[in-house]
């Protein structure tokens, strides 16, 4: 687990307890790209905890990084991004929340 220069874990934007769940459980993450009606494309990430504190925050934390819209469904553990930024996410999954690159999956 990194902590970043301002001393908190996941880039300060997720409340600490949060962050270090999600690092604890090591859930193993699958991202997509799924297409929806007119043929926009959506980046699924699945395999999150159904906690909606943790899917909030961290879709408003991806969609903020990544400049776009997007959503969480708490029943499913999924969030849902606007356009296609899977390898974006992997990245930032990776490197600023400290998730193990072996828990995640990128579907092509």
């Amino acid at each position: 687990m990194q902590k970043h220069m301002s001393g908190q874990v996941c880039g300060g934007e997720i409340p600490e307890e949060l962050c270090e769940r999600l690092i604890v459980e090591q859930p193993l993450l699958k991202i997509r790209l799924d297409t929806r009606k007119f043929g926009k494309a959506v980046t699924v990430v699945d395999g999150f905890p159904s906690d909606k504190e943790l899917l909030k925050h961290l879709a408003r934390y991806l969609k903020t990084k990544l400049a776009a819209g997007g959503t969480y469904r708490e029943e499913e553990g999924r969030i849902e991004l606007q356009g296609d930024h899977r390898q974006r996410v992997k990245q930032i999954l990776i490197e600023e929340l400290g998730i193990n690159p072996e828990n995640i999956l990128v579907m092509s």
